[in-house]
């Protein structure tokens, strides 16, 4: 059937200002519903698409009204993950209806017309800022995409907009709430919007999980893709390290920054990472990746692939939640009824990497922000990291709640010539890789590791900050090899993850251990919104 309300015709959207939160009256939901959008995934939508039943640009509309009446109005949930709108989806999406009636109509390109929304720091060429939610960066207008951003335009991805994160992806305070910047405010939960969204990209995976765009981007430095999508019933793709390049999103960590997709479903991860994927020759990393990537990733999907599987449990977060150890040993069961063969692991690493981690982060981000400030040419509204923390520390907005500390760290530290960053990255390598994801896979002759992704969401706390609880994303973070998270279950309308993570450049098997798993459980719940 045919659904193409008349009401669409008339709205306002073609002046909406490119900062969400400026009162322009925005559509309902009603579309979003009437179309039929909640939960449907990439292939259907375009399916939709082939046959007639519905045009790019009324999706678009229905996906901008499901954000106006779901994120923004004061009378919904009021979820507060979208923190800017691209003025020119709509023409663009018109634009595309007009090639989709002059193509010949069984072919599409992997991303035509599905809708995406960008964590906000990574850069747009449309005139949207690109603020890491940070106030001083309020006018930061990039000239250029990203890359994957580039990438993805070319599959045929429509950009809705950017989405709330954690201010400076998190690296900004080592006392902070995750999902709060101050430019955006403070990113709540959909299955409960007193509960944290967790994470720096927050506003991904709220807005993934509330079906406010057919799937979001991520950026990972330790934690920052497989936390929301755990706290948020989400597939999150947490790439290795070079797989996807960062030229052109805000940095933390050289060593540990990756973009990745953040999904409703195993099979729409895998389509929007093989999308993504290409050498860039101003991301070095991504000079590896050449013989490992894979032009689609939906070939290594097999729901049979869990029969005959050596997989090792790390057992680092067991026993910190007895109801997430219950649901967690009830997959345990499951795996090994599907033919796995599980081998327990108390540790990966026998050193602790975590102290070589986080002052390589230091060096990195002020090596790393200070050369995207100098990316951004004469308009740059912050020249270098001293000037963000004096703009910062005059801010009462930005001190309210958290002090910034992470910032004076970075700026205290020097060159990345210096032999103390030399040497905490060599041991930072050693320990996570040779001795560790490396060291236990090769020993017990592993396809897979898998562990307790993170517990579920707490009670967002100004005061007290966030409370993690319990995760696994370091192993895999540390070392810069691959982590995709699953969702396995619930807790009290909770939703929790399980997590697959390897060695370098295994995103292709672990797409299609994660995709077993997923097949076998059905665990996807979608938020209750009115």
């Amino acid at each position: 059937m045919n659904f193409r309300p008349l009401v669409f015709f008339c709205l306002l959207l073609f002046n909406l200002q490119c900062q969400i939160k400026t009162g322009i009256e925005h559509p309902s939901n009603a579309a979003f519903v009437a179309l039929g959008l909640e939960e449907i995934t990439i292939e259907e939508l375009q399916q939709g698409y082939l046959s007639g039943e519905f045009s790019v640009r009324e999706v678009v509309q229905a996906y901008l009204g499901r954000i106006e009446a779901i994120d923004i109005d004061p009378n919904g949930p009021e979820l507060n993950s979208v923190i800017t709108i691209n003025s020119e989806a709509i023409d663009i999406a018109t634009r595309m209806d007009t090639q989709l009636l002059q193509s010949v109509k069984d072919v599409l390109p992997p991303l035509f017309g599905i809708p995406v929304l960008l964590k906000d720091n990574i850069d747009t060429k449309e005139g949207m800022p690109n603020t890491a939610g940070a106030r001083a960066m309020a006018e930061s207008r990039p000239y250029r995409d990203a890359f994957i951003v580039k990438q993805l335009r070319e599959a045929g991805a429509i950009i809705l907009g950017k989405t709330n994160l954690s201010e400076w992806a998190n690296f900004h305070s080592s006392f902070s709430s995750s999902g709060w910047s101050g430019l955006g405010g403070q990113t709540k939960n959909p299955y409960d919007p007193s509960r944290s969204p967790c994470g720096s990209s927050a506003g991904s995976g709220v807005a993934a999980s509330a079906n406010l765009a057919m799937f979001t981007i991520g950026t990972e430095t330790n934690g920052s893709i497989t936390c929301p999508a755990n706290a948020n019933g989400l597939v999150g793709i947490k790439p290795t390290v070079g797989l996807l390049s960062r030229s052109g999103i805000i940095p933390i960590s050289y060593t540990q920054d990756t973009p990745g997709p953040m999904t409703r479903t195993v099979r729409d991860a895998a389509i929007a990472l093989s999308a993504m994927i290409g050498i860039d020759s101003t991301d070095k990393k991504t000079l590896a990746s050449e013989a490992y990537l894979k032009t689609d990733y939906l070939a290594y999907l097999n729901q049979n692939l869990l029969q005959g599987a050596r997989i090792g449990v790390y057992n680092g977060p067991r026993g910190r939640h007895f109801r997430v150890d219950t649901l967690f040993n009830s997959r345990l069961r499951d795996l090994e009824q599907a033919g796995a063969i599980l081998i327990e692991l108390d540790q990966i690493s026998q050193e602790n990497p975590g102290g070589n981690s986080y002052q390589i982060m230091l060096y990195e981000f002020k090596d790393g922000l200070n050369k995207y400030f100098r990316s951004l040419g004469e308009n740059t509204p912050v020249n270098d990291l001293n000037d963000l923390i004096l703009q910062t520390l005059n801010d009462p907005v930005e001190m309210r709640y958290f002090d910034h500390d992470r910032l004076l760290r970075a700026q205290a530290k020097g060159p990345i010539t210096e032999p103390d960053y030399e040497q905490a990255l060599s041991e930072l390598n050693r320990k996570t890789k040779t001795e560790g994801i490396d060291r236990v896979m090769n020993m017990h002759d592993l396809d897979v590791i898998i562990s307790i992704t993170g517990g579920p969401a707490w009670k967002i706390d100004l005061i007290n900050g966030d409370n993690f609880g319990l995760s696994s994303s370091s192993p895999a973070a540390r070392s810069g090899y691959p982590n995709i998270t699953v969702p396995m279950g619930q807790i009290e309308n909770l939703p929790v993850g399980m997590s697959f993570f390897g060695r370098a450049w295994d995103e292709a098997k672990l797409i299609g251990y994660a995709y077993a798993f997923e097949q076998m459980t059905q665990a996807r719940f979608a938020p209750h919104l009115e």
